[in-house]
């Protein structure tokens, strides 16, 4: 289906959401249509802050938002959904467009899998009724759902439409940002600086880029944890390494990624570790989904660490600039924060990751009891 057809016959004029692969068509057109961060289309932080804003649309116009995510951020509508939405509360309807990724029968990445079998069960635990959205649905149908919903969204319900991957198309869209130094370049200057200092990369391209770049030199994957799944926790992830370890722990985050979880630089500045070095890469975009914008384009990301409490920041654009950071980081053991700017875009061969998450698991555990702990 057209994702025009689609939102024309939603029948809303608010959309807020996380972007998703699976919604690739549904975003781009929203994107097109009405741009970002206006009354008519925003994209949040997180699922549970687009629910919030949702809810305040409906609060202020009455009429009903619609909220769009993947299904990796069920758990952040929950408690939104448990308690501000529901019924037995406020009785905010929202309708709920979710991008079906590990669909049972379907072959799709190991942080997929478990949560795809538990999408709809979720919701049914949620007590949101829920349609499927295939290829093979059409707009009469798709009407008739809506019909059906009408009076369960009237009576402060909310409701789900569960989309599979390819049922929602519109012409693909390049966004670009002005930036040159890439982002698999900047891994690489990294990796250089941190030898065997333990990294953790975030969820998408960033950990595929790594895991890609030790491939082609043969030195293994045992330093590396790469963040599948759980999208804006790379960071505290790498703060519990830091304070039990007295190697130095490389983070290699996200602008995307830090938005949604944005509470844990407080968090992080406040406990201080000295040997924690927090390298956000913003190309500023949620480009491991298809590159529609993030907040980061407007936000100062080195005065938010040093407001939270990181000793130093720094920003880089260029590789010198980005080599003499990382040299003093590498050189200084205090709590640093490092921002990349970094061009839209990734290699048309990329790969992903061939060694289990298992298998991952133990060889980086190894290597940390190597390191010696404090």
């Amino acid at each position: 289906m057209r994702a025009e057809r689609f939102i024309q016959i939603l029948g809303a004029d608010f959309f807020t959401g996380v972007p998703d692969s699976a919604l690739k068509g549904l975003c781009d057109c929203l994107c097109e249509r009405f741009g970002t961060n206006n009354s008519r289309h925003l994209i949040a932080a997180n699922e549970g802050n687009c629910a919030a804003a949702a809810a305040g649309h409906y609060l202020s116009t009455g009429r009903v938002p619609v909220v769009y995510l993947q299904n990796s951020g069920e758990g952040n509508i929950i408690n939104p959904a448990a308690s501000l939405l529901s019924p037995e509360v406020y009785g905010i309807p929202v309708i709920f467009v979710i991008g079906w990724r590990g669909r049972p029968g379907t072959h799709d990445e190991p942080q997929h899998s478990f949560q795809g079998k538990k999408t709809l069960p979720l919701l049914d635990t949620m007590e949101i009724p829920y349609w499927i959205i295939g290829e093979e649905t059409g707009e009469e149908e798709l009407s008739g759902i809506m019909e059906e919903a009408g009076p369960l969204l009237k009576n402060g319900r909310q409701v789900a439409l569960v989309v599979k991957s390819g049922a929602l198309v519109h012409e693909k869209a390049v966004y670009r940002n002005g930036c040159s130094l890439t982002r698999e370049e900047a891994i690489s200057l990294i990796t250089e600086f941190s030898g065997e200092d333990p990294v953790i990369a975030t969820t998408g391209k960033a950990g595929r880029e790594l895991f890609e770049l030790r491939e082609r030199s043969g030195s293994g994957h045992h330093r590396d944890l790469l963040t599948v799944g759980s999208m804006g926790h790379c960071s505290s992830i790498a703060l519990g390494i830091a304070m039990d370890t007295s190697a130095r722990v490389w983070c290699i985050d996200g602008d995307g990624a830090l938005i949604m979880h944005m509470g844990a630089m407080a968090v992080i500045g406040n406990a201080s570790p000295e040997n924690l070095v927090h390298i956000v890469i913003n190309n500023c975009a949620h480009e491991s989904v298809g590159g529609m914008p993030t907040a980061a384009s407007s936000a100062d990301l080195p005065a938010i660490a040093r407001a939270c409490g990181y000793r130093r920041a720094f920003s880089a654009d260029s590789e010198s600039s980005l080599r003499e950071v990382l040299s003093r980081a590498a050189s200084e053991r205090e709590l640093t924060f490092i921002e990349v700017k970094a061009a839209i875009g990734s290699r048309p061969d990329l790969g992903r990751p061939t060694v289990p998450p298992s298998e991952n698991k133990a060889a980086f555990m190894e290597h940390l009891r190597s390191l010696g702990r404090k």
